[in-house]
């Protein structure tokens, strides 16, 4: 699935770069270079949130178990434990910001793929 995922980046990088070489030739250029940015910006970006995504996941998880942490967002998982402030809100940092990124990543994703 890993690769999978970086395929489809670059292949939506790479189809950027070319409609970037095809701009002068497209009935409406400036839709042409947003297609260009989009490919270009998105297919790397799809990779990096999703990887994000999964290590800030596990990093979430693994110091949750760690620290007894994760009560505000992972109260099933937590149970009775709680951790210092500052270890709880560095779990909950990380699973606030990994959930929109892996939206974000996912939805890139299949933008891509249906196209």
């Amino acid at each position: 699935m890993q690769d999978l995922v970086v395929s489809l980046g670059l292949i939506l990088f790479l189809l950027g770069l070319l409609t970037g070489l095809a701009v002068p030739a497209f009935k409406n250029p400036r839709m042409g270079i947003a297609s260009h940015l989009e490919g270009v910006t998105n297919g790397p970006a799809t990779v990096a949130l999703l990887a994000y995504g999964a290590y800030a996941n596990w990093l979430a998880t693994q110091l949750g178990a760690l620290w007894g942490a994760g009560r505000r967002f992972a109260p099933g998982a937590t149970g009775s434990h709680q951790a210092t402030r500052a270890k709880e809100l560095a779990v909950d940092a990380l699973l606030v910001t990994l959930a929109p990124a892996m939206i974000a990543g996912t939805v890139l994703l299949l933008v891509g793929v249906l196209r």
